[in-house]
């Protein structure tokens, strides 16, 4: 059972760590790590010393030790102790859901997507098979099933992307696109909150619209085309969530 505010609600007596106390200590000893105070291979002192200069339980130290292993700073070894691993500096990138909820947010990945998405078009529109276009096709067919169901339609959404990022056969654009996952898609709801239903038809009448055209130049192997329709989507994706961060704005500072 979890308890609000805490990382884990322990059994046997033990007392729950808050998960403030966890994540001071996690979110410190990682910017050791990113600032070099804490350099590769170097031995980080025990938990029981931490727990003593913190001031903080050994529970809290042995989950943020664990977080820290999660998260490929350290590694542990037996009867040794913990140390920074070699490859902390390069840990994967990472955008985590907890960051798309505002439309700041997901304005910054949208400007991203800006370009990955044009250039993974056109070469999707160059290399594609047609196995590829089968694949592309049943997630756009898809789209249009689940119009209906938010999650069901994010969910072809990022299907959609996904098969366009393998047509390019560069297998990086498919790991980054399969890495970002449903993430990859702003929330409908966070552009269309308090909206009524024909807004909601009319959004996914227009999206299908500008899917259908990357696709078409996809099929027809026109690589400046795929290009041109997928920079159209993104943004048009991009206005629409700016538009509405700037009347946000504005409704704020006259209330």
């Amino acid at each position: 059972m979890r308890a609000e505010g805490f990382d884990e609600a322990r059994l046997g007596g033990d007392v729950a760590v808050p998960s403030s106390l966890t994540n001071d200590l996690f979110t410190k000893i990682e910017a050791q790590i990113r600032s070099g105070e804490l350099a590769p291979g170097m031995r980080l002192p025990t938990q029981k010393e931490i727990a003593l200069t913190e001031n903080v339980s050994r529970t809290v130290v042995r989950e943020a030790f664990a977080r820290l292993t999660a998260q490929g700073l350290t590694v542990s070894r037996q009867g040794s102790g913990v140390y920074v691993a070699d490859t902390a500096a390069y840990r994967a990138f990472q955008i985590t859901k907890d960051e798309l909820h505002e439309l700041a947010d997901v304005i910054k990945l949208l400007e991203m997507r800006l370009a990955v998405e044009t250039e993974m078009a056109g070469l999707a529109a160059s290399r594609r098979t047609t196995a590829d276009i089968g694949r592309i096709q049943e997630a756009l067919q898809d789209m249009v099933e689940s119009r209906d169901d938010p999650i069901a339609a994010a969910n072809a959404d990022t299907s959609f992307h996904l098969a366009i990022a393998r047509a390019t056969q560069n297998e990086y654009f498919g790991r980054l696109v399969d890495f970002m996952g449903l993430r990859l898609v702003p929330p409908r709801n966070l552009y269309l909150r308090d909206q009524p239903e024909a807004s909601h038809q009319a959004y996914a009448a227009k999206v299908h619209a500008e899917h259908d055209a990357i696709v078409d130049a996809i099929v027809r192997m026109d690589p400046q085309r795929a290009r041109d329709a997928a920079r159209h989507h993104m943004q048009e994706s991009l206005t629409r969530h700016s538009t509405l961060s700037a009347s946000a704005r504005v409704k704020e500072r006259s209330s």
